[in-house]
């Protein structure tokens, strides 16, 4: 994946130990999303936002130079995950981080002026003036019309659009919205240039910036804590009991999360006195996803060492998953088996598993909707972009409000940008000239009911937050579903299910 704006702090993988404070926020408030006036500002932050632990083993992976090593050895200790002095776990949870490929190729769209909207003619675009500059949303208006561009399979517009935006969104600079917009622009991009393929060198340079970014993104924002936790206790109540418990996971990231799910498992079997179950895992991910399997099973296998825990994980990649379906797994007698999804699984991967899934009998289907509506009617890259700009400026608005000093220009989240939403974004983008029917439709049609979150979990949830102690955060309660809010917009949602 092309990155949007180089930077030799890029390159820069020396350690550091990436702790932000939270002081008092203030300021005028100015309104930041799309399309409306906010309807209520942020609050001023009250206090430290609680540092959680990103956890992570000593193990590396073979880079390609000795210096890659050197770094990726300090990082992953700087990370460790054997700090005794931690009572728990707070592990988080990473996208998928090579993009999937385009299914549309730029050279499969024509030119197709007679059939676009009449707002979108080129030679009235390109006779706008400068003076269209004084109105700050006209770049929403134009992100806009490059998406319609693309439904009309007008590439040539599409193009056009896109050189005048590069004028206006430079950079990633200015308000959450304009940001957003420029990360957006960004993904449009690059349905038209098609992914760029990184070496391995490169590759492993970007995963452990993710890293150090998503350490960042956990310790001053509940949004990934709020989705391992309402996820892993969903699955800890479904499995227990067992004695082979078998996750499978559309959506593991780099597979953090399951360092507390362990842990737990762990420490009940040793209060019972019990021996302790076999945990198995296997993951469904990108085919691109060799690195950081690699580096995902290394990791969870030496904690269930350190933690005496019978353990195995297996990866199986989508294309295969695309034609074997659950025949591609193995499964085993007795097992009690819980299935993760996210809502952006079946962008990836499509629907069609899911009446096999009835036939392997899961104990519990959890499900986490990250982006919420984002792209769910019919005008797919018109209301993904649309939709896209709502959820993700409301993010970084998150991020500022949690930002040392105020303002927009703090390292940390520009990387968290980058490195976390910015790969969210592109893969939204890229997702929505394919979308199809919206998780809850398909989880429906394949008769799948809502069984609900437990009162511990919502506890845990609420916990969570009077953790993080930044005022705007609340949890409600929708249709069986727990729902993290930044006042009254959803950031993420958790829910459980059963056949």
């Amino acid at each position: 994946m092309k990155l949007p704006f180089p930077s030799s702090s890029q390159n820069n993988l020396n350690s550091t130990n990436i702790k932000q404070e939270v002081v008092t926020g203030g300021g005028r408030y100015e309104p930041k999303s799309v399309l409306d006036v906010r309807r209520s500002p942020p609050s001023p932050i009250t206090g430290k936002a609680s540092e959680f632990v990103f956890s992570s083993s000593e193990d590396h992976l073979p880079l390609d130079n000795n210096h890659n090593i050197e770094e990726w050895e300090s990082l992953m200790k700087e990370l460790g995950l054997h700090d005794d002095s931690v009572k728990s776990v707070y592990p988080l949870d990473l996208p998928d981080l090579p993009p999937i490929d385009v299914t549309a190729p730029a050279q499969l769209f024509h030119s197709d002026f007679e059939n676009l909207n009449p707002n979108l003619n080129a030679i009235d675009f390109m006779c706008q003036n400068d003076e269209d500059d004084g109105n700050e949303f006209d770049y929403v208006d134009e992100l806009i019309r490059v998406a319609e561009c693309f439904e009309a399979r007008s590439i040539q517009l599409a193009q056009i659009i896109l050189a005048r935006l590069n004028q206006r969104l430079h950079a990633p600079t200015g308000k959450p919205l304009q940001r957003a917009a420029f990360y957006f622009k960004q993904a449009l991009e690059s349905l038209l240039t098609g992914p760029t393929r990184m070496t391995q060198s490169s590759s492993s340079s970007e995963i452990i910036q993710t890293i150090k970014a998503y350490k960042t993104f956990s310790n001053v924002s509940p949004i990934p804590m709020f989705s391992d936790f309402t996820t892993n206790q969903a699955m800890l109540e479904a499995v227990d009991g067992a004695m082979i418990i078998h996750v499978i996971d559309f959506d593991i990231g780099l597979g953090n999360h399951f360092a507390s799910f362990m842990k737990e498992i762990a420490e009940k079997s040793e209060i019972r006195k019990i021996h302790s179950p076999a945990v198995r895992i296997t993951a469904v991910v990108p085919d691109e996803y060799e690195t950081e399997s690699n580096l995902i099973g290394d990791n969870l296998k030496q904690f269930a060492r350190d933690l005496k825990l019978r353990f195995e994980i297996e990866f199986v990649s989508s294309r295969t998953f695309e034609y074997l379906s659950f025949k591609a797994i193995k499964f085993m007698n007795g097992e009690k088996i819980a299935v993760h999804l996210s809502s952006t699984v079946f962008h990836r991967i499509g629907s069609g598993f899911m009446s096999d899934l009835r036939r392997i009998s899961p104990n519990v289907i959890v499900i986490v909707d990250g982006e919420g509506t984002i792209g769910s009617e019919a005008a797919f890259f018109r209301q993904t972009v649309i939709d896209g700009l709502e959820y993700y400026s409301t993010v970084i608005e998150t991020l500022e409000a949690a930002n040392v000093g105020g303002g927009g220009g703090s390292d940390w989240i520009r990387k968290i940008e980058m490195f976390v939403l910015l790969p969210k974004i592109t893969a939204v983008v890229e997702a929505s000239g394919r979308q199809g029917a919206s998780w809850r439709e398909v989880f429906g049609g394949a008769g799948l009911k809502a069984v609900g979150l437990s009162q511990l979990t919502e506890f845990q949830a609420e916990g969570l937050l009077n953790r993080v102690q930044v005022r705007g955060y609340h949890v409600v309660k929708r249709q069986g579903e727990l729902v993290l809010c930044w006042h009254d917009r959803p950031l993420v949602a958790t829910s459980a299910w059963r056949f």
